[in-house]
This record gives structure tokens, C-alpha cells and sequence, in this order.
């Protein structure tokens, strides 16, 4: 069984919007950080949002603040990312992530990884 799994990835316009999910198995902690991050061709991996579950607090990178919203359902236990006004830089690959204990937006503290899903934005 696969730990996460992400869909809801596609080419849209720029300005345009895409909602990204991730069904996280049941035996994945929910009381660790919960993430969506990205990379693109030639890039390092970028956290883009995380959340802390049991409190509800979120955290963006500054180039997505105001645009990009994390949430969770409980009772579906999954991940969702809420993309609006999205730009070419917003291209990459984007993957859901959880198990993170510290730093929420760093790639290294997290456990466990989807396979990912390509987000493409054409100008």
C-alpha cells in the first residue's frame, strides 16, 4: 500500500487555478507536520506549505503566500492544496509529504513521500 498519493496536478494558463490532493494511509501520524513541496527541472526541492495538524497552523513560502491555501480532512485523511493565480515559476513537480518533526518547510525533516504530480503553467 502506498503511503501517500497525489492527483489533481495538470496544464492550466497562467492566472488560472488547480487543486492538488494527497490521501495519506491511515497509519501515517497526524500529529506530525504535513507538507506540499516542489521541484522543478534543474532545482533544489522547495517546501511550499506545510501544516501541523493538530493545531491547524500553516506555514507558505513567501513566493505563495496569498495564492497557495493547505488544508486536511480528518475524516478523509488527506492533504489538500488550494492553487490560485498561478504563474509559469509555479511549474514543477509537486509532492506531497508527511512525518515532519521540525522545520516544516525543510525537505530533510520528512519521513514520508507521494510520488508526485506534474503541475504545468503555460504564459
Amino acid at each position: 500500500q502506498e503511503q501517500l498519493v497525489e492527483s489533481g496536478g495538470g496544464t492550466v494558463q497562467a492566472g488560472g487555478s488547480l487543486r492538488l490532493s494527497c490521501t495519506i494511509a491511515r497509519y501515517v501520524s497526524s500529529r506530525h507536520f504535513m507538507g506540499w513541496f516542489r521541484q522543478a527541472p534543474g532545482k533544489e526541492r522547495e517546501g511550499v506549505a506545510a501544516i501541523w495538524p493538530p493545531g491547524g497552523t500553516t506555514y507558505y513560502v513567501d513566493s505563495v503566500k496569498g495564492r497557495f491555501t493547505i488544508s486536511r480532512d480528518d475524516a478523509k485523511n488527506a492533504l489538500y492544496l488550494q492553487m490560485n493565480s498561478l504563474s509559469p515559476e509555479d511549474t514543477a513537480m509537486y509532492y506531497c509529504a508527511a512525518g515532519g518533526v521540525t522545520s516544516p518547510l525543510a525537505s530533510a525533516n520528512y519521513l514520508y513521500w507521494g510520488q508526485g504530480t506534474q503541475v504545468s503553467v503555460s504564459s
